[in-house]
């Protein structure tokens, strides 16, 4: 993927898992942020469970979200505690 491919790719799902997480916002940067680590994590994690939602932009998107909202859940633990 391109480096503007992994900006778009994060801000989305950074924004999906701030909709669908119910967050105050973290604004743009923070979105992309979280989206490409999101994507990380969810790489990862996909990897690990041996499955994969598809190819291209929308299958990374996917991806991204669902770590995006995992950092999201474990970062709200963490300052819960």
């Amino acid at each position: 993927m391109s480096f503007l491919s992994w900006i778009l790719v994060g801000l989305i799902a950074g924004w999906l898992a701030g909709q669908v997480m119910k967050g105050g916002g973290y604004g743009v940067l923070m979105d992309i942020v979280l989206g490409i680590l999101g994507g990380l994590v969810g790489g990862w994690l996909f990897g690990m469970i041996g499955l994969w939602p598809g190819h291209g932009i929308v299958g990374s998107i996917i991806v991204a979200f669902v770590g995006a909202v995992i950092l999201v859940w474990l970062t709200r633990l963490i300052k819960k505690a």
